[in-house]
């Protein structure tokens, strides 16, 4: 009898698509204020972290918050908006 090789198939998986959660900067909102909202919508932020997003935010007029799946990238963006910030997502490339 013939030892018979059974040939597996491997499943190369593509890596989740990654998302850019952006802060854009306004003329209403206090830096204490960003700040604040950053820490609460990213509890994994640091003071100094979310200091730094809140500071390029407010030198360049855009700043990035995270990078991460879709749906927290969602989530984020959202909950900054509920905030009174201005947020948006965009593919991370």
């Amino acid at each position: 009898m013939a030892a018979e090789t059974i040939e597996k198939q491997s499943t190369i998986r593509k890596p989740a698509p990654m998302y850019r959660v952006l802060l854009h900067n306004d003329p209403v909102n206090t830096m204490e204020y960003v700040i604040q909202c950053l820490i609460e919508v990213l509890p994994s932020l640091s003071q100094p972290q979310a200091m730094n997003i809140m500071m390029e935010t407010h030198n360049n007029g855009i700043g990035l918050v995270t990078i991460c799946a879709f749906e927290p990238a969602e989530f984020y963006c959202e909950s900054l908006r509920n905030k009174g910030l201005t947020s948006t997502i965009e593919p991370d490339e």
